[in-house]
C-alpha cells in the first residue's frame, strides 16, 4: 500500500521547530520569504508577483505534498516532500509506486545559520522512512548553491549526480546541478 503525506499524523516536532501541512492561510508568510533575493536565487520562482504565488502555492496538488517549519509559532520555512515511483521495469512496476521522495527545502534569511534546516530536515527523513517506509529519497540543487549541498552532505546524503551545465537559472544562464539520495537501509545506519 502507497502511504502519501496525508496518511502522516502532524504535526511533528523536534527540539526548536514544529512542522505542519501548509494551509491556504501560509501563503503571504511563505512568500515573505521566498521573495528575498538571498532565497529567490536558488528557487523555481521569485515569488515577486502576488497573486501568481498565491495560486502555485495554493494548488490543491502542491499544498498536499508541503510542509511548513515553525520556530517559536512563526513560519520559518517550508518543505516539499513529492512522492514518486520508483524506476522499474513493466512487469515489476507496481512495486516500484510510491517508494520514493523528491525533498526540496526552503529556509527564511534570518532563519538561516542557526542549524534550523537540518534540524528540520532530520525529521522529515524520519517521516519519509518510519512514516511513510519509503525506500530512496532524492534531492536537487544548483551546484553553485553550496548551503543547499552541504546540508545534503550533513544529512547523510550520497551525491549521485554532478551534472555539466544543465540547468538553467533566471540570471546566471546554465549552471552545473547536483543529484543526492538516501535509501532507508543507509538512514536506519545513520541513526542507530
Amino acid at each position: 500500500m502507497t502511504r502519501m503525506l496525508k496518511d502522516v499524523n502532524l504535526p511533528v516536532r523536534t527540539e526548536r521547530l514544529a512542522l505542519r501541512r501548509a494551509t491556504v492561510n501560509d501563503a503571504e508568510a511563505v512568500r515573505a520569504y521566498k521573495q528575498h533575493p538571498d532565497v529567490s536565487m536558488w528557487i523555481p520562482s521569485d515569488g515577486t508577483d502576488p497573486d501568481d504565488f498565491r495560486r502555485r502555492f495554493c494548488d490543491p496538488a502542491k499544498l498536499a505534498g508541503t510542509l511548513v517549519i515553525e520556530h517559536e509559532s512563526v513560519v520559518i520555512g517550508d518543505v516539499k516532500i513529492g512522492i514518486v515511483d520508483g524506476w522499474a521495469q513493466d512487469e515489476v512496476s507496481e512495486h516500484a509506486r510510491g517508494t520514493e521522495a523528491e525533498l526540496g527545502w526552503c529556509l527564511a534569511p534570518n532563519a538561516q545559520g542557526r542549524g534550523f534546516a537540518r534540524e528540520a530536515m532530520r525529521e522529515v527523513l524520519r517521516l519519509c522512512f518510519v512514516d511513510l517506509e519509503l525506500r530512496r529519497v532524492t534531492a536537487e540543487c544548483y551546484a553553485d548553491n553550496e548551503p543547499s549541498w552541504r546540508l545534503m552532505e550533513r544529512l547523510g546524503m550520497r551525491r549521485e549526480s554532478h551534472t555539466v551545465r544543465d540547468s538553467l537559472h533566471r540570471t546566471l544562464g546554465w549552471l552545473d546541478g547536483m543529484g543526492y539520495a538516501l535509501l532507508a537501509g543507509e538512514w536506519e545506519a545513520r541513526t542507530q
